[in-house]
């Protein structure tokens, strides 16, 4: 297992490596630049040269990405050209915390909620809890957090006043940086968002589910066991369960990529300072150093949830080796 583990973390560097690249490169092809002249805040001309040299990016590019690939090495993922009072490692230890505890709670909400759901649907086949849950599980996909979120907010937010509508109410955290104090004011902010974007993730784990537990239903290997007198929930828990949860594994690994580096859209409707809202202004602005950093932590935790996602598959089916 160990020596697995290892084996992919090497593979990943060469990945991480064309990952970094790809999104230099790309960046750098927008149109414009960080220093252009927009609207009423045109920059002189002579200044915009000065700022470009400041920053390096009036070397030709294969020396600005050979400089910003030694600076990775160190832990540097470059500075701000904006907001230079800050540099990229402190905005990400400064939004990561908010996208983390925002993915977590949506990840748990989705399983705690999905999980349970599609295993009653499937159970209670062809019969109105079955067409209840399939209805909830589509809408759910259906409906996207952007049009989700706004509606939570003009019924629970604005209507009714139960909770805030914007910002994260999380104290400063306390364990590994991440994890807030579980605080009244901190769930009270975040039930909205973890609402909006945990939803539509507890119904596609709901619909995923009772499918596959409906095929493994079907399967030789749960007649036998019934056949042998066991009961009907020591079959469904022991022999149907865990051989259903593998596409539901499956699908956890680049969910928790996308939801621990933050939701574009629901942060921004939230106003909340995560990683996925400095992503989208990243772009409008042309800070290549954040783009490239936050795309960069993104594979990062891809990769990672990958061979969690190969790990767990030995613990769901034995018959999987890593050998």
């Amino acid at each position: 297992m160990i020596q697995y583990v290892i084996r992919r973390l090497l593979m990943a560097i060469p990945v991480l490596f064309a990952v970094v690249l790809a999104t230099f490169v790309l960046v750098h092809a927008l149109p414009g630049g960080p220093f252009d002249a927009v609207g009423e805040k045109a920059m002189p001309e002579q200044i915009r040269l000065v700022m470009e040299r400041r920053y390096g990016l009036d070397k030709p590019l294969y020396e600005q990405f050979l400089l910003y690939v030694g600076n990775l090495l160190k832990g540097d993922l470059g500075p701000m050209m904006h907001l230079r009072s800050q540099t990229v490692n402190e905005i990400v230890s400064e939004t990561f915390p908010v996208s983390f505890q925002l993915g977590m709670m949506c990840v748990t909400l989705g399983f705690v909620i999905g999980i349970p759901a599609g295993i009653i649907a499937a159970l209670k086949r062809n019969t109105p809890i079955d067409y209840g849950a399939t209805f909830v599980a589509i809408a759910g996909v259906s409906v996207p957090s952007l049009v989700l979120g706004p509606v939570l907010i003009l019924i629970f937010g604005v209507a009714l006043d139960w909770f805030p509508i914007a910002f994260w109410g999380a104290e400063p955290p306390f364990i590994l940086g991440i994890f807030p104090k579980p605080t009244a004011e901190f769930w009270h902010h975040a039930v909205l968002p973890v609402l909006t974007l945990g939803s539509g993730t507890s119904a596609l784990i709901a619909r995923l589910t009772r499918a596959s537990l409906l095929e493994v239903l079907g399967e030789d290997y749960i007649r036998t066991a019934r056949a042998k007198g066991l009961r009907e929930r020591v079959v469904i828990a022991v022999h149907a369960l865990k051989n259903s949860l593998i596409p539901v594994v499956t699908l956890l690994g680049p969910m928790l990529a996308g939801y621990l580096t933050g939701s574009l859209v629901t942060e921004q409707i939230f106003a909340l300072n995560g990683m996925g809202r400095r992503l989208i202004s990243s772009v409008a602005q042309r800070e290549y150093f954040l783009l490239t950093g936050l795309t960069l932590i993104y594979g990062v935790m891809l990769i990672l949830g990958n061979i969690m996602v190969d790990v767990l598959y030995a613990w769901v089916d034995p018959r999987i080796r890593f050998e």
